[in-house]
């Protein structure tokens, strides 16, 4: 009987040894993991993305994100209206008498003609998709420049018409970057203001371009900036990073004017 109690009492040991063991090898796996996570999770903060956050309060900040405007833009009327991550874009042109509104939402196209839905091929929702994305991006910039697929790198500093600026240079991702991934951007954020006063891209499509544009007609619309731009044309292989001096010294040619007019808050009505 002593002998089995004995045995007994030197089992339970054994199982509260491994037991124990057991329970700090897993909870240091825990914390293992955890360590791993927060390691994961907490990125860096490149000076590019620095500036272009400081460019995105200065223009909007958290407003952006439940923004809803109209505005006109060369005779057609645009709207966006944004709910965190997700958006409702739209247009109405007048085409032969005939009101065509575009909606694009969170990515998908839809179409009325006079207020009747039409069917379209993936073409010509690609192209018209395209399109609209378009005007509604430079139309709200820098607000989209924190969106997953872009690319920032700080290139340093230079001065435009006696201003300092900072240059932050964009790319965009493949995946995410849709089909004008390959451009390449460059935004200079006014030092003092935290301002986008110039932008230039360069595009591959259609043999290709450069384009420079310097903003004007900057207005405060209940806490949002929008502002106008002259676009202006470089031989294309221009380095972006010469088009400010080129554009200093009057050598680029000006193609036309980026206007968005009678802008209207829709969230006030």
């Amino acid at each position: 009987m002593k002998k089995t109690f004995g045995s007994i009492i030197v089992l339970f040991v054994s199982l509260f040894t491994i037991s124990c063991q057991l329970n700090k090898e897993e909870k240091e796996g825990k914390e293992k993991k955890e360590i791993k996570v927060v390691k994961e999770e907490v990125k860096p903060v490149s000076e590019g993305e620095i500036i272009i956050n400081k460019a995105i309060k200065a223009h909007g900040g958290e407003l952006y994100n439940t923004a809803h405007y109209k505005f006109i833009f060369r005779k057609n009327e645009y709207a966006f209206k944004n709910d965190g991550s997700n958006y409702t874009y739209s247009v109405k042109r007048n085409i032969k008498d005939q009101i065509v509104e575009d909606v694009l939402n969170n990515g998908e196209l839809s179409r009325k003609i006079n207020g009747e839905a039409v069917e379209l091929d993936d073409k010509t929702k690609s192209r018209f998709s395209e399109a609209l994305n378009s005007v509604i991006y430079f139309a709200t910039l820098p607000y989209k420049l924190n969106d997953g697929a872009v690319n920032k790198e700080f290139k340093g500093k230079t001065t435009i018409k006696g201003e300092a600026y900072n240059v932050v240079e964009v790319t965009f991702k493949q995946e995410g970057g849709g089909k004008d991934f390959e451009d390449q951007f460059h935004y200079w954020v006014n030092e003092k203001t935290n301002t986008v006063d110039y932008l230039a891209y360069n595009y591959k499509v259609n043999s290709g371009g450069v384009r420079f544009r310097s903003s004007y007609n900057r207005r405060n619309v209940d806490g949002v900036i929008f502002q106008d731009y002259i676009n202006y044309k470089a031989e294309v292989g221009t380095p972006l990073a010469d088009l400010p001096k080129l554009y200093e010294e009057g050598k680029l040619k000006e193609l036309s004017k980026i206007d968005t007019e009678n802008v209207v808050n829709l969230n006030k009505n």
